[in-house]
């Protein structure tokens, strides 16, 4: 399980040098970290044995897609208990335009990363999920002007 591994600083080296680019050799990968081919080769695989790399995912930029407005949303429910967060949790989950949605703490229940072609798609999204939804309380729209940071993005 994820919590009992421990990652030494070459496990730490190869993660960070995989999340800028997991295209990455393993003989490249070596040279940057310091260790033989083979052992980056059996430490990735133990990585992704123990749940510490989840998957390897290509990043499509949004717009090549049709997606080009990424929305973040605020979601406040009427009720919070198990069978109306699992209702919702399954909801969103089902929706392609769902990105990322996370339980939180705080003033709102839920927030949602949204990528829609425009504010039509989002017009419609928000009254299948949103309003056909007696237990959304409220929801609160944030529209992104431009991408600053992002987790695919390499630190500089």
């Amino acid at each position: 399980m994820v919590e009992n591994v421990i990652l030494d600083r070459f496990d730490q080296a190869l993660l960070e040098c995989l999340r800028v680019n997991n295209q990455t050799s393993a003989r490249v990968l070596a040279r940057q970290v310091g260790l033989s081919e083979s052992a980056v080769l059996r430490r990735l695989r133990n990585l992704r044995k123990n749940g510490v790399i989840v998957a390897d995912v290509s990043l499509v930029h949004p717009s090549v897609l049709g997606t080009p407005l990424t929305i973040h949303v605020l979601v406040s429910l009427e009720r919070e208990g198990t069978a109306a967060l699992d209702a919702f949790e399954q909801k969103v989950r089902g929706r392609q335009e769902v990105q990322g949605a996370w339980y939180v703490t705080g003033e709102v229940d839920f927030v949602l990363q949204l990528q829609v072609s425009g504010m039509g798609a989002y017009e419609r999204f928000t009254r299948e999920v949103f309003h056909d939804d007696p237990n959304v309380r409220a929801f609160r729209t944030i529209i992104t002007l431009r991408d600053v940071v992002s987790f695919h993005r390499p630190r500089l």
